[in-house]
């Protein structure tokens, strides 16, 4: 084709394509509708993507902080030993740690208390300068999400066992209020979300009644609250704390409808439009209390009864790289990773050191931060 005809039929071309919702418009009332709903959603994506391009660039001159949350139960649950798992992780230059206090492990009987596993991991994060983010509370990270002892019933009206929660509660505070290595406190863990996790209370009035405990109890370290993965609402109701936290999950088992892999389409500033939002409505920023870090296996089995090949198809050495790069790029600054007790398993027990490499590198890089984030942050 000659180029003058080509530059033609380009050229009829284009202002076809920019006539066509013009002719379109002009259509019957359903194209005007179908219009109408089209440039609104045009309208909002520009919209969420404009505010979560201006948090990110509000965060720029903040240093990047990367932790690991750890969990001693689900260390020796994939059959590892949880203070070489820690002194491991603190050897590659880990410096943030979110731990928990459950409630069934620090009280078993009523009124008698075992502190042995956090005061362990306090010691340690003392003795190398790292920083804690203790979580409080009924609800705390991982299954089945509400650790309740077995002398509680938590399915019994409220007023019948709040008063032991909260007595529980105070003994943990005041035991590591004052430890040098407590950096924040995070109260509960996505108390509301009521689709996942064996719990059965979401009373509003006990989350405020927590938050004003430990507000008493320690008026001097940030309260974190979580909230849940990828929802688009925003936190509006009391308690209010000094920061949020959300949980990023890329790729998880669809287990109810199409029995495969769904990688969520969410882009990075869609998460820096959630935090941005927060900033705007609240004057409160945002950490990333889980960024998911380790495999999701299907059919509800776990870790261990997964063959590598299964891991990998949700969590290998690349996708982890690219875990760290999307967290990074979400504007985010302070970032927990999830699953750094089966970074460790992998490499002891499955014998392949490509996921815990992956999380050394990216540590070694990050070994200047420990935290900054929560301390540097104005508005906190």
């Amino acid at each position: 084709m000659p180029k003058k005809e080509y530059l033609s039929k380009l050229r009829m071309f284009w202002l076809w394509l920019i006539h066509a919702p013009f002719r379109y418009w002009h259509g019957n009332w359903v194209h005007k509708i179908v219009s109408t709903i089209v440039i609104a959603v045009i309208i909002l994506i520009m919209l969420i993507a404009g505010i979560g391009e201006w948090y990110i660039s509000t965060q720029s001159s903040i240093p990047l902080t990367y932790g690991v949350s750890f969990i001693p139960d689900y260390a020796e649950s994939l059959g590892v030993n949880p203070k070489a798992a820690y002194a491991a992780l603190l050897k590659i230059g880990v410096r943030q740690f979110r731990l928990t206090s459950y409630w069934s492990d620090i009280e078993p009987t009523k009124g008698n208390y075992n502190f042995s596993q956090l005061d362990w991991e306090f010691a340690m994060a003392n003795a190398a300068h790292a920083k804690i983010i203790l979580t409080v509370g009924l609800r705390q990270p991982r299954w089945p999400e509400c650790h309740p002892p077995s002398w509680v019933n938590t399915a019994a009206p409220l007023n019948s066992w709040e008063p032991e929660l909260l007595s529980f509660m105070r003994e943990v505070i005041n035991r590591y209020r004052n430890n040098p290595a407590l950096e924040a406190w995070q109260l509960e863990n996505e108390y509301f979300l009521k689709g996942f996790g064996d719990c059965n209370n979401f009373s509003r009035s006990r989350l405020i009644n927590e938050y004003d405990m430990l507000k008493r109890l320690d008026p001097h370290h940030p309260i974190i609250l979580g909230r849940s993965n990828n929802a688009v609402g925003f936190p509006i109701g009391k308690p209010t704390p000094s920061i949020y936290g959300i949980s990023v999950y890329k790729r998880v088992w669809d287990a109810n409808v199409t029995h495969r892999y769904l990688e969520y389409p969410y882009p990075a500033w869609f998460y820096g439009f959630l935090a941005g939002v927060q900033e705007i409505y609240q004057h409160k920023n945002m950490i990333i209390a889980e960024m998911q870090a380790e495999p999701w296996i299907p059919d509800g089995k776990t870790i261990p009864e997964a063959s590598l090949a299964v891991q990998n198809e949700s969590l290998n050495a690349n996708r982890l790289k690219n875990r760290f790069s999307f967290s990074q790029a979400t504007g985010i600054k302070d970032v927990i990773m999830w699953g750094a007790e089966y970074w460790y398993y992998r490499k002891i027990v499955l014998h392949d050191p490509s996921v815990w490499n992956v999380a050394k590198a990216e540590f070694k890089k990050n070994a200047d931060h420990d935290g900054e984030y929560l301390f540097h942050h104005l508005n906190l």
